[in-house]
């Protein structure tokens, strides 16, 4: 699983790549292929390993570009509320790490991660005992029944729909049907898809066998939320927490302050730490300005960590020629892959999305990014670190052209009668955002096109493009897999049948072929196979409807100051891990 969709658009490195560097990085992502297995109640049992020279105390600061859009379970999808998340929500299921970063999925809330039955159809799940929200009061079964009700009704709408659709049965939006208020007027799912026989059982009972379960309840859109708090819309802001932190105060765009909750039982959590008293998040820091206070390590920055803000691009030289900053260093590939979304509903003509798909030069997004260190120019829509992974597709010459091929664009555009083709392009207002869009738009211009440069919000960035009636045609958009298969990647964000406000699927992109195609993949039960299915679904989205351009494949490189120990960068959520942090004095 990965906090899919990342609002973080994020890089970190220039100069040139080193190769056996490159190789050695692309080599342990593809590691991440293998399935993680998942763990049984011993496995799942607390308290969580304690970690080496780790000691209890002490506040860390933490340095964040982006400030939280939500915190309702059901409405995370990005990768820094994801972050987040492992601190104050718990789910059914989580990911365990060990002092070697291998994976294991785990009860969490749970006893185990889950005993299926039927053939994959059934998965029971049993509550730990001694499990409480931080209000004291006990996790019971009601609550999940609860939290996956809601999980139907309009509001909820940023977050994943996988589980929403497998107990509807329905690939698409049609899973609202089920339950269109949620439970909140005494209405509820069924005992034929949701069983709740006790306080401690929950039983799901799906149409067909769904044996990625663990792997979804692990997400933190699944996490749970209390029915006794729940205020709808409001709990967006205030939910009720059950991690080992709780939030304390939290001012929009400006700080957030987490402390310990004392009803938190280590004991029942196999998957969490908690070494640090309180955490102190300040938001609107740049990458340049928590780069620096890094790089320097002086006063309150050796406390002073990022949960997702990575170096930024101009300082990565300086930071490979400095020794003792590379011991404070954390690196990887994530599993994202940026792509440019073009507006099926507004961009008809298929001969304008080709003169798009030819001219787009790629190659700007990976300098303001950090260059071929911070991302690696990509073929195709499926990340190195996903099962289905294919070097060699290019079909319109972007690793051939990364600065775009406008004279071959302009041609088409002349052929098609369009010359002139007013494009309105929706661009994230960051740094990095102003760095690049400028060279796109000209290059854009140079083919052919009117481009109209638009600039969003970096905090509503994706609520906007999310909007079915947006008013542009063509937008970047960056999403990982929620684990390492691509069942997380080409339905959600090119199934036709998920077209809705908040929906991922950015491109409205909406093809009977491509549908039912999703609908037959899915059925395949060998993951060798439904892998190189999937490779030719989303090679399909580019070739064929060029409804995606692929951009980049995302790095990551991260600093913490001396005085914080327990840092490990994490493929899963695709940075640190907030999870196993300590200040050393």
């Amino acid at each position: 699983m990965l906090a899919a969709g990342a609002l973080v658009l994020s890089g970190c490195s220039s100069g040139s790549e080193d190769t056996d560097s490159a190789q050695d990085e692309k080599d342990k992502a593809q590691k991440q292929q293998a399935q993680i297995p998942f763990g049984d109640a011993e496995a799942s049992t607390g308290p969580a390993a304690e970690v080496k020279g780790a000691q209890e105390g002490g506040t860390i600061n933490v340095m964040q570009r982006d400030s939280y859009a939500h915190l309702d379970p059901g409405q995370i999808y990005v990768s820094d509320e994801g972050s987040l998340s492992r601190l104050i929500h718990r789910g059914l299921t989580g990911y365990k790490t060990d002092a070697n970063v291998k994976q294991t999925i785990v009860g969490d809330l749970a006893t185990d991660s889950g005993k299926p039955s039927d053939g994959g159809r059934t998965w029971t799940y049993t509550l730990k005992d001694n499990i409480k929200w931080a209000d004291g009061t006990d996790i019971t079964s009601k609550d999940v029944r609860h939290t996956f009700e809601r999980q139907f009704a309009e509001f909820i709408n940023d977050g994943p729909v996988f589980i929403q659709q497998w107990l509807a049965n329905t690939p698409g939006t049609e899973y609202r049907e089920m339950l269109p208020e949620g439970p909140y007027n005494g209405d509820h799912l069924p005992d034929s898809v949701l069983e709740t026989p006790d306080d401690k059982t929950i039983v799901f009972k799906f149409k067909e066998p769904k044996p990625d379960l663990p792997y979804a309840l692990a997400m933190p859109g699944y996490s749970m939320v209390s029915e006794a708090k729940d205020t709808k819309e409001k709990y967006d802001k205030d939910p009720m927490t059950a991690g080992p932190y709780k939030i304390e105060s939290f001012k929009t765009g400006k700080s957030m302050t987490l402390v310990r909750n004392e009803h938190w039982d280590p004991a029942t959590d196999a998957t969490r730490n908690a070494y640090p008293d309180k955490y102190e998040i300040t938001f609107n820091i740049q990458y340049e300005t928590s780069t620096e206070r890094l790089m320097a390590d002086q006063g309150a920055n050796k406390n002073s960590v990022s949960f997702n803000n990575q170096v930024d691009a101009a300082t990565v030289p300086k930071l490979n020629k400095d020794p003792e900053a590379q011991k404070r260093k954390a690196a990887g590939y994530q599993p994202y892959v940026s792509q440019m979304a073009i507006n099926m509903d507004r961009v008809k003509n298929k001969k304008v999305r080709e003169a798009i798909a030819y001219a787009l030069p790629i190659q700007p997004y990976q300098q303001a990014y950090g260059g071929p260190q911070g991302m690696e120019l990509a073929g195709g829509l499926i990340s190195p670190t996903v099962s289905g992974y294919e070097d060699g597709f290019d079909p319109f010459g972007k690793l051939e052209k990364p600065l775009g091929d406008p004279a071959k664009a302009k041609k088409i555009l002349e052929e098609a009668g369009e010359t002139g083709y007013k494009l309105t392009w929706g661009y994230i207002n960051t740094p990095e955002g102003q760095n690049y869009s400028p060279t796109m738009e000209d290059t854009l211009e140079e083919a052919g096109f009117d481009v109209q440069r638009k600039e969003i919000s970096a905090e509503t960035y994706y609520d906007e493009i999310g909007l079915v009636d947006n008013k542009f045609d063509m937008y970047v958009s960056a999403w990982g897999a929620d684990w390492p298969s691509a069942s997380t990647v080409v339905p959600p964000l090119y199934d036709g049948r998920q077209i809705q406000d908040g929906s991922s699927n950015y491109s409205h992109t909406n093809d009977d072929f491509l549908n039912k195609e999703i609908d037959r993949v899915q059925k395949i039960a060998d993951p060798a196979k439904a892998a190189k299915e999937w490779n030719k679904l989303s090679q399909y989205v580019v070739k064929d409807l060029i409804s995606n351009i692929p951009m980049t494949y995302y790095k990551q490189i991260q600093l913490h100051g001396s005085n914080v120990g327990g840092v490990q960068y994490d493929d899963v959520i695709g940075a640190l891990d907030p999870r196993k942090l300590y200040l050393k004095q």
